[in-house]
């Protein structure tokens, strides 16, 4: 029997505290929408990241064409489509293609939300047609930016690339 080839180029491991001690590591994403990098794959166009809404209301409406699991940390949200919420401590699955609106509620005044997303983010006007996108290279874009510009360096961002 032949033994199994081992490879030397595997990227290494990702071992972080998902919820930062400093706060220049959340990447503003909107007006009180903030995300947290966790792992950007530039290979699958897969990233995970904590998302952080401080404020009530739409936080975005979009569709995913690969699919998104989830697990609340703290606060709460749901789809208007929907009529489930997403509670602390709780799960969610959304199966590709699928066009929702994010809202998070009034009595919220944080909502921490872990997601796994495989591929892009495609964000939708009223009418439903493409109003933008986010994909993995956006993502590390944003991060490599923001980084830049708050003290941290670019390269900071690269420990979450794979």
């Amino acid at each position: 029997m032949q033994p199994i080839a081992v490879s030397t180029d595997i990227p290494l491991e990702i071992a972080v505290d998902a919820i930062p001690d400093d706060d220049r590591v959340w990447v503003p994403q909107a007006p009180g929408v903030f995300f947290r990098p966790l792992f950007i794959n530039t290979v699958t166009g897969q990233w995970c990241n904590l998302l952080k809404v401080t404020r009530s209301g739409i936080v975005s409406r979009h569709r995913h064409p690969g699919i998104v699991v989830g697990y609340v940390v703290k606060g709460e949200w749901k789809y208007d489509e929907h009529e489930w919420t997403a509670r602390e401590g709780g799960f969610v699955y959304e199966p590709p293609g699928e066009i929702h609106t994010l809202r998070v509620p009034e009595h919220c005044t944080e909502m921490i939300t872990f997601f796994n997303i495989s591929g892009a983010m495609i964000y939708l006007d009223d009418d439903g047609r493409q109003a933008g996108y986010e994909d993995a290279f956006t993502k590390l874009d944003m991060c490599r930016a923001h980084y830049a510009g708050n003290g941290l360096g670019a390269g900071y961002a690269d420990q979450f690339r794979r």
